[in-house]
């Protein structure tokens, strides 16, 4: 990795944006790396390394740094928007298919389901209500025409991008739509699972207030476990993942009864294994 005698010349806080812009795009880094590429100290680069893990950006192992989520830390929203897109872009685009004219939808602050947003703004599928606790979806659709779109409010968390909190859960429950579609960060054993427990209090919420409910997933999160379950599978009327998922974690998914469908992609795998 190659240094930069400038790093020492820097403000912390340029540093500390351009090492997380750095670990968001490699996943991971070493302390020693970090500080050869910076050129400071390892004191400083694991002062920098306290900071961005108090703002939620990465997390700290014994010598290093992860952007990689883990069962009780979900993933910053900018690594997660780089993540498994082909994957993603086929399970929203089998998920498009279940959307028509007049009906309300909600879509949860997944990047899976801001894929499903993207696709919004060409689809003709209008008119169209969609509701959302998701920045990032409500930025794509709010000069669309033809779409209603519902902002949820709450408690804005910079991490996932989204808005939380029992103000968030509270308007969820005044409303009833015709389609929730949603995802999670682990699947097993006939459960959803998730990292954090205010994330999982508006998913429940939002999947309550829905008629029907499909979960969206990429094949990485099939065997895996976090420390809060969500739901039963049996919650969702439908689980969508890509064809990427081995016969064994699908297996696990016909031992519980799941209803699925196997997405293809139209490229390949893109390797970073994040959900």
């Amino acid at each position: 990795m190659s240094s930069n005698s400038s790093g020492g010349q820097q403000g912390p806080a340029a540093r500390q944006a351009a090492m997380a812009e750095q670990v968001l795009a490699d996943g991971s880094a070493t302390a020693a790396e970090l500080a050869e590429r910076f050129g400071v100290s390892l004191m400083t680069i694991h002062r920098d390394l306290d900071e961005l893990e108090r703002q939620g950006i990465v997390r700290k192992f014994r010598g290093g740094v992860t952007a990689q989520p883990s069962g009780v830390f979900e993933s910053n929203v900018q690594y997660r928007l780089k993540s498994m897109r082909t994957e993603k872009a086929a399970v929203a685009e089998h998920a498009l298919r279940m959307v028509e004219p007049g009906m309300a939808i909600l879509l949860d602050d997944s990047t899976s389901t801001l894929e499903i947003a993207r696709r919004l703004r060409t689809a003709e599928v209008t008119p169209l209500t969609v509701v959302t606790n998701f920045l990032e979806a409500i930025n794509l659709l709010s000069d669309q025409r033809g779409i209603h779109l519902m902002a949820l409010g709450g408690d804005y968390d910079p991490l996932h991008s989204s808005f939380l909190g029992v103000s968030c859960v509270e308007a969820v429950e005044q409303l009833r739509v015709d389609v929730c579609f949603a995802s999670t960060s682990a699947v097993h054993g006939g459960y959803a699972y998730h990292q954090e427990q205010h994330i999982v209090s508006v998913k429940r919420a939002m999947l309550d207030a829905a008629a029907r409910n499909v979960l969206l997933i990429d094949h990485t999160k099939l065997g895996r476990v976090a420390l809060h379950r969500v739901v039963p599978l049996s919650r969702f009327d439908t689980v969508l993942v890509d064809d990427g998922a081995t016969p064994e974690a699908l297996r696990d998914l016909d031992e519980h009864k799941v209803r699925y469908e196997v997405c293809a992609m139209k490229g390949g795998h893109d390797g970073t294994g994040a959900t």
